[in-house]
């Protein structure tokens, strides 16, 4: 009689730990840091000021020459604070209950949506690296170089170091569907 191995999830997932600095290490050798980028309101500055944020955003592009990816995820606001603050006041209750129920059809159209930018970089550990903190090193350079380059552009760059927060954006990136529904 033939025993069939069962496959777990971890066998799936292309990442092996996450490390106490909040880099990833995936199981071929790769080390992944997740960054967040908080944009700015471009439409909101004055043609001298959107040129000048064009011009750091090229010299961005031609300072990093290495590899990153930039991914955007949306997701539907969570308006149930919104709308507890709402049922709260005294409004007029007929005009509330309209209000309240176009904000929640706007939501359910995904209209109203939530933006989150990350750059994601990574570094091969190559042959002859025999220990991890030069990949690790690596990342931490090209992070303040993405860092620098992009606050002079008026984006703000946060680096993700906590074991929680980094579990949290790996299951929005392998569930797309349950993160961009819930709430």
């Amino acid at each position: 009689m033939k025993t069939e191995k069962i496959k777990s999830v971890q066998n799936w997932l292309p990442y092996d730990k996450i490390l106490e600095n909040g880099i990833i290490k995936l199981k071929n050798n790769v080390y992944v840091k997740i960054l967040k980028v908080e944009p700015i309101n471009y439409n909101l500055k004055s043609e001298l000021e959107k040129e000048a944020i064009l011009n750091s955003y090229k010299r961005f592009i031609k300072s990093c020459n290495f590899n990153l990816q930039i991914l955007i995820q949306s997701k539907k606001e969570d308006l149930s604070m919104h709308i507890k603050i709402l049922n709260q006041n005294n409004f007029h209750p007929e005009i509330k209950q309209q209000y309240i129920e176009y904000i929640n059809s706007l939501n359910q159209n995904q209209k109203s949506s939530n933006k989150n930018f990350y750059i994601i970089i990574s570094e091969k550990m190559k042959e002859g690296d025999n220990i991890e903190s030069i990949p690790i090193q690596n990342l931490q350079e090209k992070y303040f170089k993405i860092k620098e380059l992009l606050s002079r552009c008026g984006n703000n760059v946060e680096e993700y170091i906590e074991y929680n927060k980094i579990k949290e954006i790996l299951f929005s990136f392998f569930n797309t569907r349950v993160f961009l529904n819930s709430k």
